[in-house]
């Protein structure tokens, strides 16, 4: 049985990559740390060679491509060694390319209207995007109630304080963390940083 994007961690890493020669080693900190799935966002120049890179290098990480905002993009992650799919917000042409691929892919949905948009496709697990600016985890427990069968993974403005009352809500199996990968420690190559934030966000799912 296939284990759902939503239910492999508590915590996905949402990682931007500048310098090519991070991608590898920030993804064996994340996962040494146990988080062995990351969402790295299609935003700089070097993003599809840092997707193709960790797919080929890191094979225990499963390597998702995020920030998808036009359809061909959908096509050139996976053919990079993507393993899932993240868009920011959902057009129909988006999902169908997304759809398109056969891999596991969340579209962005920030409103109700668009949480039904997705459901009328099949789609019952999105990312809820901007998270903290669209409402927060009392705009998703609310939808939870007409739409118990849909579950999210909250992404954008989420700290380690505020990500455990969005984990302990019914239709949220994971969120989607930045503050993982600080700029700072990127800088400085200080992977056993970046190691000790993802120990430390692995384990905000037990305390649920």
């Amino acid at each position: 049985m296939t284990t759902s994007l939503l239910d492999r961690v508590p915590v996905v890493p949402v990682v931007v990559v500048e310098d090519l020669a991070h991608a590898v080693p920030l993804a064996r900190a994340l996962a040494r740390g146990g988080l062995p799935v990351v969402e790295l966002t299609l935003r700089t120049p070097v993003a599809l060679d840092a997707v193709r890179a960790i797919a080929e290098e890191v094979p225990e990480v499963l390597i998702g491509a995020g920030t998808i905002v036009e359809p061909k993009q959908a096509a050139l992650a996976v053919e990079a060694g993507a393993g899932f799919l993240v868009s920011p917000g959902s057009t129909p042409p988006l999902l169908d390319a997304m759809n398109e691929t056969g891999v596991p892919f969340l579209p962005g949905v920030a409103t109700v209207s668009e949480v039904l948009a997705a459901y009328e496709r099949g789609l019952t697990e999105l990312k809820f995007f901007p998270a903290e600016a669209a409402g927060g985890a009392a705009y998703l427990k609310s939808i939870g109630g007409p739409l118990p069968q849909v579950r999210f993974c909250p992404t954008g403005g989420i700290t380690p304080a505020s990500a455990p009352d969005y984990l302990a809500l019914p239709n949220v199996g994971c969120v989607g963390g930045s503050w993982l990968t600080p700029a700072a420690a990127l800088a400085a190559a200080d992977w056993d940083a970046i190691e000790d934030l993802a120990r430390a966000a692995s384990l905000l799912g037990a305390q649920q």
